[in-house]
Parts: structure tokens; C-alpha cells; sequence
């Protein structure tokens, strides 16, 4: 009488777990690299917000001529005060940035004067390490 056995052999459990680990070898990479890119995107996010909040004072600005008592219209000088547009308020530290940034810090090294046809502004968004680049546009309005 033949007798059927269940269950797998010890070389199908060891090949199972090889190919496990190498799997796994080969993805982990992937994941370790996750927080320079979460500072990255939270830098452009935090770019392109500068950038908006500018364009949309600048419009309401724009419209002061024809709206008596316009009130809404905050001056931007330099690339310092754009930041004075955002709601909370972001503060940037003009100067030297530091070999190892504080996390969430803004930071520009030189505070450029706004134009009217519109200042590229270079700064960096502190992410613990080196930093992340941040770009953003700065419009003169008075």
C-alpha cells in the first residue's frame, strides 16, 4: 500500500526563503530612500505656494486702482517678504546657510529685491541634512 505524505520537503522551504531574501535585497533599496524625497516634494511644495501667494497678491494688488480702500494688497520688497504672504506667516533666515539645516527651516542666503517683471528667488528648505533647493518668484508691489 502506497502512503501520501503532506506538507513540503526541507530543499522547497530553503529555496522559498532564498528566494525571499532576494527579493528582498533587491527592494529594500527603494524604501531607504524615502525621507530625500519626502523633503524634496515638501520643498516644491512649499515653492509653489510662495509662487501662488505672491501671483494672487499681485493681482489684488494690481486691482487697487479700482477698488477704493483695497485693503487686501501686502507689500513685497524682496524675496524675504513674500513669506509675510502666507497664512501662518513663513520666516526666512537670510544669511549663511548652515552645513546641517533645521528641519521645516526656509532659508535664503541672499535676500534679492523684487522686480516688476518678477524676481527669481534661490533658497534652501532645511530637511535635517544639506537641504533641499527652493525656487520660487518674487513680484515687486507697493
Amino acid at each position: 500500500m502506497k502512503q501520501n505524505q503532506g506538507g513540503f520537503t526541507l530543499i522547497e522551504l530553503v529555496m522559498v526563503i532564498v528566494i525571499l531574501g532576494v527579493l528582498a535585497a533587491v527592494a529594500l533599496p527603494k524604501f531607504v530612500d524615502l525621507k530625500s524625497d519626502a523633503a524634496k516634494a515638501a520643498a516644491d511644495g512649499t515653492a509653489g505656494a510662495l509662487s501662488s501667494a505672491n501671483s494672487i497678491n499681485y493681482a489684488t494688488c494690481s486691482i487697487k486702482s479700482s477698488a477704493a480702500g483695497n485693503t487686501k494688497c501686502k507689500v513685497v520688497a524682496t524675496c524675504k517678504d513674500v513669506g509675510t504672504l502666507m497664512q501662518p506667516t513663513m520666516a526666512f533666515t537670510v544669511g549663511a546657510v548652515p552645513a546641517t539645516t533645521t528641519t521645516g527651516t526656509l532659508y535664503l542666503a541672499v535676500d534679492s529685491a523684487a522686480t516688476a517683471a518678477g524676481t527669481t528667488c534661490t533658497g534652501v528648505y532645511g530637511d535635517g541634512a544639506a537641504g533641499q533647493a527652493l525656487v520660487f518668484t518674487a513680484i515687486l508691489t507697493s
